[in-house]
């Protein structure tokens, strides 16, 4: 049985991702951290929840014990949580509105690699899942043909670059490990207000892909829903 977990996930990609590989035979451990809202999740899907706030290093540490204290070990990560934060002007925007999108988007992945690669390393074919976003791409966001180019913030887009960037290290710092990022593209989620254009079955399925792939699987890539993209 592939053991997974999945952050960010009582709703939106993260309960699509969940719901499909529980289908394809993955005992998923369903991250949230609102509990109630957690372990509704779960219920429904027939997923285990373990209350994670990827912005607290107790929760972080908390939940990386309880999986080991339960599996020994941990086979696939999905680093789904988010935040979008403010699309303000750039000359509104403040260094504390940054920090924080930063703080899950970031450094919540961070602190979720330090917690969980020991148990990971026990995995025979160890795989990270980073959701990542075209928005954090230099190429798709300065093509005037694509919709991301029209968005301008600095918070959300910067972190979904700073994705990519750690998403590489960690890649060539655990060669053992399939480690990518995925952009699931413009997805209806409360991320963007339920106005994307895809829904989350859609945007899920490039999630759902990365998580499956072998130990002879890419690593260190940036995959997306739409097709390819540039870094």
């Amino acid at each position: 049985m592939t053991i997974t977990l999945i952050t960010g996930a009582n709703k939106g990609l993260g309960f699509e991702t969940a719901r499909a590989l529980i289908e394809a035979g993955h005992s998923v451990y369903l991250g949230a951290r609102d509990a109630g809202r957690g372990e509704a999740a779960a219920a429904a899907l027939g997923a285990r929840h373990v209350p994670l706030d990827v912005t607290d290093d107790a929760s972080v540490a908390a939940a990386a014990a309880h999986i080991e204290q339960r599996e020994g070990v941990l086979d696939v990560l999905v680093n789904n949580a988010g935040i979008g934060g403010t699309f303000d002007h750039p000359r509104d925007t403040r260094a504390d509105q940054v920090r924080e999108v930063y703080e899950t988007n970031v450094f919540g992945i961070v602190r979720m690699m330090h917690a969980f690669i020991p148990l990971l390393d026990r995995s025979a074919a160890p795989v990270i899942v980073n959701v990542g976003s075209g928005m954090g791409s230099l190429a798709v966001t300065s093509d005037p043909d694509r919709i991301e180019a029209g968005l301008v913030g600095i918070g959300y887009p910067s972190s979904k670059t700073a994705v990519n960037m750690i998403t590489t290290q960690y890649a060539k710092a655990l060669p053992r490990f399939r480690v990518n990022v995925v952009d699931p593209g413009y997805t209806a989620t409360d991320l963007n207000g339920n106005s994307g254009t895809q829904t989350v079955e859609e945007g899920a399925a490039i999630i759902v892909r990365m998580a499956g792939i072998g130990v002879d699987g890419p690593t260190g890539s940036f995959f997306a829903a739409s097709g390819p993209v540039g870094w």
